[in-house]
């Protein structure tokens, strides 16, 4: 039988850069595959080549045995490929069927009625329980995701590109998503499944391919390898997966927050009564499903969002904040040099009078780039065209090369690989060694739990507990789907 999907000799270079070098992919009938790399191994592009997002410079994409040429999404679609990005292409205002059938021109009255037969059956099939007729706004990000499965099945979807599907879902709706994509497999469908999560091949995939630096360096059967192979494939050296921390000191709190309240951009409340303290040298971290409050809550502390009630008090030397969209914290079209000094430009030895000392700054950068193993050509390479994963170490670099007394960490390993991931939660925890208070949203429960001291648990806007960081995960499961509350 001919496998779903063949990609052989996918070669696709950009200005100074080869994103895929030659790749050789196959993704074979009711079939699970992982695709793992670093940030800028050339994982998406190959993907959105197959989605017909890019063309390739060269290279042959089979489909079912078929020679095909990808020139579109709309190509792609027809050929019965499907893509569920990360980040959710829908309309918020509209229906959970007026999602599935927009752009389509099956039928030109109430298609979103027509369609309904059709959606309930692959709600029942695969366990997508969603209300048809509830506004995207009002779901949660799995049932999103499940919208988005939906709306690909609809159209027709044989093989579907799944790119970070856990990153914003509770444990139970991981568990979920698993019964979901294997029930599908076992229907016919071909996955590739594309996560910075190590444990989820072993969990989601049948086979893994690695990618590194534009290349493909190993194929593995998902049962016959593991996550230290995989992350020693993906980065060429043995990475750490337990980062030592010693218990944090009793100590003065840094940040208070006493009853907070903040609306959102629709004017509803979306913190609700928050109380929360976070000491020096200690990590506070705030676990829960996007978009339960705590963006409002980050930006309320940092001061980017006013306050509709309530305090935040932050003794000591000010704050410094990681944001958790990158492109927020840089200055794309600047250097990377002039990015390290954006806060302190003005100041010795930075400047004299009204002008910038050059040589210091440069001097700054070369240290900083070193000492935080930024990836760059150079510190004059404007910083929009890092990877993801060293535009996040040139955020951190710059926010912890200066003092403070708390320092606010939005996501700060979002998106980014194995490697970055490891240099980038070793630095949080350097901070938190010399005495800085942190507090840390991350939707990674993982990366919560191993970081910080202490939970604080968001649901609707509130703090259903604060725990210790040594809680079972199916407790704080419970608290994230506002099922569980821990007494005060």
């Amino acid at each position: 039988m001919a496998p779903s999907v063949e990609m052989r000799g996918i070669r696709k270079r950009f200005v100074g850069v080869t994103a895929n070098d030659g790749i050789d992919l196959e993704v074979r009938q009711r079939e699970i595959i992982g695709l793992l790399g670093e940030n800028g191994a050339g994982k998406t592009t190959l993907m959105n080549i197959l989605y017909g997002i890019y063309r390739p410079d060269a290279g042959e994409i089979f489909i079912n045995g078929q020679p095909v040429a990808i020139r579109s999404p709309r190509d792609a679609m027809r050929l019965g490929i499907g893509m569920i990005h990360q980040h959710f292409r829908l309309v918020p205002s509209h229906t959970v069927a007026e999602n599935v059938v927009l752009g389509m021109r099956e039928r030109f009255f109430r298609p979103d009625k027509a369609a309904r037969g059709k959606l309930e059956e692959f709600s029942r099939k695969y366990g997508l329980r969603v209300d048809f007729d509830a506004p995207v706004w009002h779901l949660s990000a799995g049932e999103q995701q499940r919208v988005e499965i939906l709306k690909a099945l609809y159209r027709g979807a044989k093989i579907l590109i799944l790119d970070e599907p856990t990153s914003m879902l509770t444990p139970g709706e991981i568990d979920d998503l698993l019964t979901t994509v294997r029930r599908m497999a076992v229907d016919g469908h071909s996955m590739i499944f594309i996560t910075h999560k190590l444990n989820e091949i072993t969990a989601f995939t049948d086979r893994v391919t690695v990618l590194r630096q534009g290349k493909v360096v190993a194929t593995r059967d998902a049962k016959d390898t593991n996550e230290r192979e995989l992350a020693r494939l993906m980065v060429g050296r043995e990475v750490l997966f337990r980062l030592d921390k010693t218990p944090a000191r009793a100590a003065q709190p840094v940040l208070q927050i006493d009853r907070l309240r903040v609306l959102n951009d629709k004017g509803l409340e979306a913190v609700k009564n928050v109380t929360l303290s976070v000491a020096a040298g200690e990590i506070v971290g705030i676990a829960g499903v996007a978009g339960n409050g705590q963006r409002e809550l980050i930006e309320a502390v940092v001061g980017l969002r006013p306050v509709a009630g309530g305090r935040i008090r932050i003794r000591g030397d000010g704050f410094r904040y990681v944001p958790g969209e990158q492109r927020t914290g840089v200055v794309p079209s600047m250097s990377v040099a002039e990015n390290f000094v954006l806060k302190c430009y003005r100041h010795r030895p930075f400047a004299k009078g009204p002008f910038l000392r050059r040589a210091e700054i440069a001097r700054h950068a070369d240290g900083l780039i070193s000492s935080y193993s930024v990836v760059t050509p150079s510190r004059d390479t404007p910083i929009r065209l890092l990877s993801g994963g060293n535009i996040q170490r040139a955020i951190l670099a710059r926010e912890c090369s200066g003092t403070a007394a708390l320092l606010v960490a939005e996501h700060p390993t979002s998106g980014v690989d194995v490697g970055a991931t490891e240099t980038i939660r070793q630095l949080l925890l350097q901070q938190r060694t010399r005495g800085t208070a942190m507090l840390l949203v991350s939707e990674d429960l993982e990366e919560v739990l191993q970081l910080s001291d202490r939970v604080a648990v968001m649901f609707n806007g509130e703090i259903m507990g604060v725990v210790p960081a040594s809680t079972d995960v199916e407790t704080i499961g419970r608290m994230m789907a506002g099922i569980h509350r821990e007494a005060a």
